[in-house]
């Protein structure tokens, strides 16, 4: 493999693209793959209420099979740079080692991605089939006006994907351990108990909401929702906050209120998820306190993708460059491969994700050179088997 991803990934982490600035990434990637064919379209998207976010579709070939790369080029803010040993928007190499924000999640690997690319183009012209990239900037924000509404822009125009690899830093600790076959779904509430406001003194005249809250919510943590599935560990309700927006000792609130967040698996679609919750709450609540659950949006199901002959092929590329057999994992939390699951199967494999969205985030160079050695090694076998 002739390519190195560290001036690449360098360039890339010196753009301080902070969701939802652009910062000159998708500008850079723009560049190195007109340079080598791609036809490139940059697309700004946005919706009422929501900041607008720059992202990039790039595809070289216009028949099948149709490979996609897919990442993200926004990072999450440094805080306070100060406490950084290295710069967060330096990329500064030492021992070794590349730092900056983005080094791991996940400019590293787009970096790595597009270095494998390149590396095949030139010894192959073109593949017998086509690559795309399909980059936001919209990854680390609200996810509303990045991969989601790049793939239905793609498909609108007739491009249809066969597979993608997403570039999230998947591995636990080193390249090769772990490949992300899947994800488990998301799903906010509020959990919200009506009383009576009173004085404490004269609690027989007042309705106290906070027991009632503490009745279901030791009820819905207790509850089992499900004993896990094939691909997944059981389903899980986490109360996140409590508040009764009380700012005195001797009042007794009219509500209190409780913030969760479930991790669900594919035991559940969102619906059967709420109904089962809800079903919980009044089976707790028995009549005798009044509750209701107010439940956010979500754009986050839990999916997976089966072993078959696309992950025997990634599998195969880690295996012959790492030597290790990777587990197919979906721990975690979400990701863009939610929104293109629902175009292609999706696998996610990139950097060892250990000091992702940390101070001093960094990647070791060899990790760089380790990852672009198996991306290209999966063109290879992919483009075999076409």
């Amino acid at each position: 493999m002739a390519g190195d991803p560290l001036a690449l990934a360098g360039a890339l982490l010196r753009c301080p693209s902070v969701t939802p600035i652009e910062g000159g990434a998708l500008a850079l990637i723009e560049s190195v793959l007109r340079l080598a064919g791609f036809d490139v379209h940059r697309l700004t998207f946005e919706e009422p209420g929501t900041t607008p976010v720059e992202n990039l579709f790039a595809r070289i070939g216009n028949t099948a099979p149709h490979f996609v790369f897919a990442g993200h080029t926004d990072v999450v803010p440094p805080g306070d740079a100060a406490k950084w040993m290295h710069p967060p928007f330096a990329a500064e190499v030492a021992d070794g080692t590349l730092y900056g924000r983005g080094a791991v999640d996940m400019k590293g690997a787009v970096a790595c991605a597009l270095t494998a690319t390149l590396d095949y183009l030139e010894d192959h012209r073109k593949p017998d089939g086509s690559i795309s990239f399909l980059i936001t900037g919209d990854e680390e924000g609200t996810a509303v006006n990045g991969t989601v509404k790049l793939l239905e822009w793609a498909a609108e125009r007739g491009h249809r994907f066969d597979h993608c690899v997403l570039g999230e830093p998947s591995n636990a600790a080193a390249i090769g351990d772990t490949i992300k076959v899947g994800r488990r779904g998301s799903l906010n509430g509020t959990l919200v108990v009506t009383g009576k406001q009173g004085h404490v003194a004269y609690p027989h005249l007042a309705d106290n909401p906070v027991r009632g809250l503490l009745t279901l919510m030791q009820a819905l943590m207790a509850a089992t929702l499900d004993a896990g599935s094939a691909y997944f560990d059981p389903s899980r309700l986490e109360f996140t906050s409590v508040d009764v927006g009380n700012a005195v000792v001797n009042l007794i609130p009219g509500e209190a209120c409780a913030r969760f967040n479930i991790r669900f698996n594919d035991c559940h679609d969102q619906a059967s998820l709420r109904t089962l919750v809800e079903g919980l709450a009044a089976q707790a609540a028995a009549g005798r306190v009044r509750w209701q659950i107010e439940w956010q949006p979500s754009n986050a199901d839990a999916f997976i993708t089966k072993p078959g002959p696309f992950i025997d092929v990634v599998i195969g590329a880690i295996m012959d460059v790492s030597g290790r057999k990777p587990q197919l994992s979906t721990s975690g939390g979400t990701s863009d491969a939610r929104f293109v699951k629902n175009y292609c199967p999706v696998l996610e494999f990139g950097l060892v994700g250990q000091t992702m969205h940390q101070v001093d985030e960094h990647t070791p160079v060899s990790d760089l050179v380790t990852l672009t050695a198996v991306y290209r090694e999966v063109l290879e076998r992919y483009f075999l088997k076409a």
